[in-house]
């Protein structure tokens, strides 16, 4: 059980991470061509949440294949494992944007 845990909480905090960490650099990027830094970070962690979501899976490939494991062959449990994994990762990326929404001073 400890592992499972482990692995919900990485996968949390690696979309946590991917959106802070896309949207704070971008805006350095966006600081260097002249664009404005809040509305860029605000519009990037928005455009990457699917993204980061995918790289807390480790790739999309592996997750379809357990998924589609656990339907056809019956394995429920691997099956709602997935689907938590993807849903801690759905709230990680959600927080990160939710955060750069914060510090940027909302919509």
């Amino acid at each position: 059980m400890d592992d499972f845990l482990a692995k919900l909480l990485l996968s949390f905090f690696t979309a946590l991470g991917v959106v802070l960490g896309a949207a704070i650099i971008g805006s350095l990027a966006a600081i260097l061509v002249g664009h404005p830094p809040l509305r860029t970070m605000t519009r990037l962690a928005l455009e990457i949440k699917i993204w980061a979501i995918a790289a807390a899976m480790g790739g999309t490939f592996s997750a379809i294949e357990i998924i589609s494991q656990g339907l056809m062959q019956g394995h429920i449990r691997v099956l709602a494992k997935q689907l938590l994994f993807i849903i801690m990762a759905f709230i990680g990326a959600q927080l990160g944007y939710w955060l750069i929404q914060v510090l940027a001073g909302g919509e």
